[in-house]
């Protein structure tokens, strides 16, 4: 086995890695590519099992499932490079996924839906709309225009005290609309105000470690 290659199998699943056994359907890979194109890219090795043993695949077929998960299966469409390796007679296909600058992408579902995807740890997990939102603000060319209101003002109140909230609940506390809410926390976490704390089955807020409310409320009023 090459060097190359083992070193990244005994590494594991993670947030920028992902074993296949197999491609059996260009859809569940291209929910793959969307996941790392929307995070911090990474790389799949198609012919490897999850135990990390080495299965192999039939590469040209195999090529041209990815093409299709990426370039039809994937909106906007998303590039990559391959690389393979020959070991024991078998072929492992690496295939390369940079972060994009187009985010947010979105993979077609057995249901014809399109579908955000971002990587946490070793999984694929839905984007919801504030992450979208995100996304799109994050390519804008002209900024944003925020209004700091009491409602901006109860968000880093109640995130001070208490550490961590969900959309719900703020929408709920602030007595917002859940769309006010989504517009508020994107705008917050683009201007790196707020971070994304994915947790199992829930995804919530928290003020980002190097902002500086008192500084950053001194620069609103001047």
């Amino acid at each position: 086995m090459s060097q190359y290659l083992q070193k990244l199998i005994l590494e594991g699943e993670h947030q920028q890695q992902d074993f296949k056994y197999c491609i059996s359907d260009s859809r569940k890979i291209a929910k793959s590519l969307v996941a790392f194109a929307n995070t911090d890219g990474g790389r799949l090795l198609i012919g490897v099992k999850d135990n990390g043993n080495i299965a192999g695949v039939r590469s040209e077929e195999e090529y041209y499932m990815v093409e299709s998960a990426a370039k039809i299966f994937s909106k906007p469409p998303i590039d990559f490079d391959t690389r393979q390796h020959f070991i024991e007679n078998k072929t492992v296909l690496e295939v390369i996924i940079e972060s994009s600058s187009n985010k947010p992408h979105f993979a077609k579902n057995d249901q014809g839906k399109w579908l955000a995807y971002f990587r946490k740890d070793d999984e694929n997990k839905l984007a919801n709309k504030v992450m979208i939102e995100v996304w799109k603000k994050q390519k804008r060319s002209q900024g944003i225009f925020l209004s700091y209101s009491e409602t901006e003002r109860f968000l880093l109140d109640y995130l001070e005290k208490n550490g961590s909230i969900s959309q719900s609940a703020f929408s709920r506390k602030a007595q917002i609309t859940y769309r006010e809410a989504e517009r508020v926390l994107s705008d917050f976490i683009t201007l790196g105000i707020l971070e994304i704390q994915a947790e199992e089955k829930n995804i919530r807020y928290t003020i980002a470690d190097d902002f500086d409310r008192q500084e950053w409320e001194a620069d609103q009023w001047h």
